[in-house]
């Protein structure tokens, strides 16, 4: 047992703390994760800190028990892998073991790329609505257009799948074939499709025009890209409106972060950092080791000309979304509205080990708005709270898209008193398709007030701030 304690103590110190960060790699969608780049010191063990031989030794013993006694036999692998995780995984709830898959999915997230279909969708009740489909992707080239239920992949129903299972389901290696079945506003019957699929580049930025001379700018999450997107964006929407921009919403709702980079090239886009305060930050963090403090600046001169701004956050903004939100409240160059953020203030590193495959993500920091504001489990507070209300179009709800416990694939059989098993029925794909398509449905071409309340409001305020200050968006 002091023999595999020993082991143990050699393989965990030679793993652990010996890699400097590198800020350029996050995973869009996940924390503010910079991936370590080469090694560094590693600071003394505080007293307190270090292991003793009897914890090595408890340690030892419990992995010598599940290898005698456990009911099944395991590998020493995933004994392994089962510690390392657990260990994390009590830290917080951003800490975590990434296994092989786990390690290619966030380099490839890195740079925005996966592989998939290529759509973007929104979950609506048993189906998932198609957004649009991502130019050029294999989606796309099928012809499958925004408005498409998918209500099958493969030959799970997307009913009783979470939002985030059934997009998994649509990724993996590229060349392999995914089949999806598809409800169309107009066809009768569904339509099976059968795509094959391909690298996907994420579109993290897009924009629109509202009434003409308003911008609309929604970021879903922050790429290494993403801050040059949007100064695209910007200068398309001056072009768009003759250069008759009134003001511009910045959409970070359900935004769950990016790139910490991404997010100070983002705050920039719409700050003149000749005239800020705060020694011109957008964020800076503080660590328990000097590695791991940095502190991102405003640059440059701002790309909207100083047209009122909208920022529009929710419970869902998160990480580097809320850096930007914090930023321009702090400078006060945007009113922020919506609901309160999520509240993550803290900053992951991660730690490639020594196979090269896996890794380890780590906490190590905390981040800070410009004027020393804290975001971790608080949050940012907006200026003015904007519910996030839907209005009916008619007050009977339509019960055909509420999800009950029997909707899910893996429910329990109901189990009568006396003993006999009762199973649901299932709903077959024409009264599927009557709920989700029959008129019931709310239209594209419906008023902005049904589809997004707070997009609506948010539209509304910055018409209330642009006549305020007429000459401010002349500039």
């Amino acid at each position: 047992m002091k023999k595999l304690a020993i082991s143990l103590a050699m393989v965990l110190g030679l793993n652990m703390g010996c890699y400097a960060i590198a800020a350029q790699a996050v995973p869009p969608g996940s924390d503010d994760t910079p991936v370590i780049s080469q090694p560094i010191s590693a600071p003394a063990p505080a007293p307190d800190s270090t292991i003793s031989q009897a914890d090595l030794e408890r340690l030892g013993a419990s992995i010598e028990a599940v290898q005698e006694f456990y009911v099944d036999k395991v590998s020493g692998k995933t004994i392994i892998d089962n510690a390392i995780s657990g260990m994390l995984s009590g830290l917080d709830p951003h800490s975590a073991y990434l296994d092989e898959q786990d390690f290619q999915d966030l380099q490839a997230m890195t740079e925005g790329q996966f592989c998939g279909v290529g759509i973007e969708v929104d979950m609506q009740g048993p189906a998932l609505e198609v957004i649009t489909p991502l130019d050029g992707s294999p989606a796309a080239k099928a012809g499958i257009k925004p408005g498409d239920m998918i209500v099958r992949i493969d030959d799970t129903p997307v009913q009783g799948l979470t939002a985030n299972q059934a997009i998994m389901k649509m990724r993996g290696k590229k060349g392999q074939k995914v089949t999806l079945t598809i409800f169309r506003k107009g066809v009768n019957k569904p339509l099976v499709i059968t795509l094959v699929r391909d690298d996907i580049k994420l579109q993290s930025v897009r924009s629109e025009l509202l009434n003409k001379d308003y911008g609309y700018i929604r970021i879903a999450s922050f790429q290494v890209n993403t801050g040059a997107d949007v100064a695209k964006a910007i200068a398309s929407l001056q072009k768009q409106s003759h250069n008759q921009l009134k003001g511009i919403i910045l959409d970070l709702r359900n935004n769950p972060g990016g790139v910490v980079q991404a997010s100070v090239d983002v705050a920039s886009d719409f700050l003149n950092s000749s005239k800020l305060p705060y020694g011109k930050k957008i964020v800076y963090t503080k660590g328990r080791i000097k590695q791991a403090d940095f502190t991102g600046y405003a640059t440059g001169t701002d790309l909207s000309h100083g047209v009122p701004i909208i920022v529009v956050i929710n419970a869902g903004t998160a990480s580097a979304a809320e850096i930007v939100a914090g930023a321009l409240q702090d400078y006060h160059r945007a009113l922020i509205v919506g609901q309160r953020s999520f509240g993550k203030g803290s900053v992951q590193t991660v730690f490639p080990l020594q196979d090269g495959k896996t890794a380890i993500k780590l906490t190590t920091a905390r981040y800070y708005t410009p004027s020393g504001r804290t975001i971790q489990a608080l949050g940012i507070t907006p200026d003015i709270a904007i519910p996030d209300l839907h209005i009916p179009t008619s007050v009977k709800p339509d019960e055909g898209l509420i999800i009950r416990e029997s909707d899910f694939p893996d429910h329990l059989n109901t189990v009568q008193s006396n003993g006999a098993v009762t199973k649901p029925v299932n709903q077959d794909d024409s009264q599927l398709m009557q709920q989700l398509m029959g008129p019931k449905k709310s239209a594209k071409d419906q008023p902005l007030i049904y589809r997004d309340y707070q997009l609506q409001q948010a539209l509304l305020l910055l018409q209330a701030l642009n006549a305020a200050n007429p000459s401010q968006s002349e500039s």
